[in-house]
C-alpha cells in the first residue's frame, strides 16, 4: 500500500511499524539496490541503515547522472572550454569532477568562460544575451531532465538562435537494469527511482521485469517512503513472488508524462551509451535527432570523445555498480574527499562516496 497521505510520511509510528515489519518478515539475508541517487542521500540522512536488521543490505546504484558519464564526455566538457568565443553553461555538480588532466572549475579559473546555470533556459537566456558567444549546454542527467533540455532545443529552434548548442550525455534508466541485473553480483531487488519514474512511468520498466522476474518497486523519498518500499521488496522476495510494483502512486502513474516523454522523443533518439563503471550499454542514452542536428555541439566542434582510463585507484566505477562500497576503496578519505575529490561519486551531492563521508560516523554500514 503507498502512502497517500502527507501525514502518514511523517508518521514516526508508521516509520516504526514498517521497520519492525521488514525485520519481522525477513528470513535470510538478502541484497536490495536502490538505483536513485537521491534516494542514497536519503537513505544515509534518515538513518534507515541503523532500522534495518543485518539481514538486509543496501547497495547503492548508478543513479548519480554525474557519476555515471563517462571520463571521455567530461574530458570533452572540458576541451569545450577551450574553444575561442565559447561559454560553457553547466549544473554546479559537474563543474569540480575531474578530468583526465583538468576540470571544469580550473578552466574557469584560468579565465574560460563557464557558467553554473540552475535549468537548460537559463542556458538558453545566455545565448540570447550573449549573441556574439557561442553557448553550450552540458546536457547530463536521466529521463528528468532530458525534456526541459529538448523544451530548450526547441525554443531555439522557433527563435531562430544560432549560437545555442548542447552536448548530449543523456542516459535512460531501464536498460541499466539490465547491465546490473546481469552484472558480477546478485541483487535480490530494485527500489526504483521516483523522480525518474514520474516522467517515464510504472509501463516503462515492464519489458525489464518481464525479462528478468526480479523484485521492483518504484519509491519515494520520505523516510516512511523508502522503509515501505523496501518492505514491499522484502514481501515479495519472502513469499518467492516478483512483482514490479508502485508505492509513490500520488507522483507516479503507469503511464507517466506523456507530454515530457513525447518532447524528448522529438528532439532526441535512443543511442547506445558509455556508463562510468558499466562499460557501453545499447540503446541506453540519447543523441540529438538529425531535424536538430544545428544544436548538437558535437556537430558544431571540432571534438572527438577518445576512450580514456579511469584514474588511478578510483573505485567509483566497482561501487556504482554495487561491486564495492566506499571504505573499500584505496583512496578513500586518504588522498579522495570531498575538497580534493579524485573520482565524481567523491562530488555528486548525489554521490555514494560524499553520502558515506558525510554519514557514515551516524549510520550503520
Amino acid at each position: 500500500m503507498a502512502l497517500e497521505h502527507n501525514r502518514d510520511r511523517h508518521d514516526p509510528a508508521i516509520a516504526r511499524h514498517l521497520a519492525d515489519r521488514i525485520t519481522r518478515t525477513n528470513k535470510r539475508p538478502i541484497r536490495l539496490m536502490e538505483v536513485c541517487g537521491t534516494h542514497t542521500v536519503s537513505i544515509f540522512r534518515s538513518g534507515i541503515r541503523s532500522l534495518l536488521p543485518d539481514t538486509v543490505s543496501l547497495l547503492s546504484g548508478p543513479g548519480c547522472p554525474v557519476c555515471v558519464t563517462a571520463q571521455k564526455e567530461i574530458d570533452a566538457f572540458i576541451k569545450l572550454t577551450r574553444e575561442p568565443d565559447t561559454m560553457v553553461a553547466t549544473f554546479g555538480d559537474l563543474i569540480r569532477v575531474p578530468g583526465s588532466g583538468s576540470s571544469l572549475q580550473r578552466e574557469k579559473a584560468d579565465g574560460a568562460d563557464v557558467r553554473i546555470v540552475y535549468s537548460t533556459f537559463d542556458a538558453l537566456a545566455l545565448a540570447r544575451q550573449h549573441p556574439d558567444k557561442r553557448v553550450v549546454f552540458l546536457g547530463v542527467g536521466f529521463e528528468t531532465t532530458a525534456p526541459t533540455v529538448a523544451a530548450a532545443i526547441l525554443a531555439a529552434s522557433q527563435e531562430g538562435l544560432k549560437n545555442f548548442f548542447v552536448i548530449s550525455a543523456h542516459k535512460i534508466v531501464p536498460p541499466a537494469l539490465t547491465a546490473l541485473a546481469t552484472g558480477k553480483i546478485n541483487i535480490d531487488g530494485f527500489l526504483l527511482p521516483g523522480h525518474v519514474s514520474v516522467i517515464i512511468g510504472v509501463d516503462a520498466y515492464r519489458p525489464f521485469f518481464k525479462a528478468h522476474q526480479v523484485p521492483c518497486v518504484v519509491a519515494g523519498f520520505e523516510p516512511t517512503d523508502l522503509l515501505q518500499g523496501i518492505a514491499m521488496l522484502v514481501d515479495q522476495i519472502e513469499a518467492g513472488a516478483p512483482a514490479l510494483e508502485n508505492a509513490y502512486a500520488r507522483a507516479v502513474t503507469d503511464a507517466g508524462n506523456v507530454k515530457a516523454v513525447e518532447v524528448m522523443q522529438q528532439v532526441f533518439e535512443v543511442a547506445d551509451a558509455d556508463w562510468r563503471g558499466i562499460g557501453t550499454i545499447a540503446s541506453s542514452g540519447l543523441a540529438i535527432r538529425e531535424a536538430y542536428a544545428a544544436f548538437d555541439a558535437l556537430n558544431a566542434f571540432d571534438i572527438t570523445m577518445q576512450p580514456v582510463p579511469e584514474p588511478k585507484g578510483c573505485a567509483c566505477g566497482e561501487i556504482l555498480t554495487g561491486v564495492k562500497i566506499p571504505p573499500q576503496c584505496p583512496l578513500y578519505k586518504t588522498v579522495c574527499n570531498p575538497m580534493a575529490p579524485v573520482g565524481p561519486c567523491m562530488v555528486s551531492s548525489e554521490g555514494t562516496c560524499a553520502a558515506y563521508y558525510r554519514y557514515h560516523s551516524t549510520n550503520k554500514i
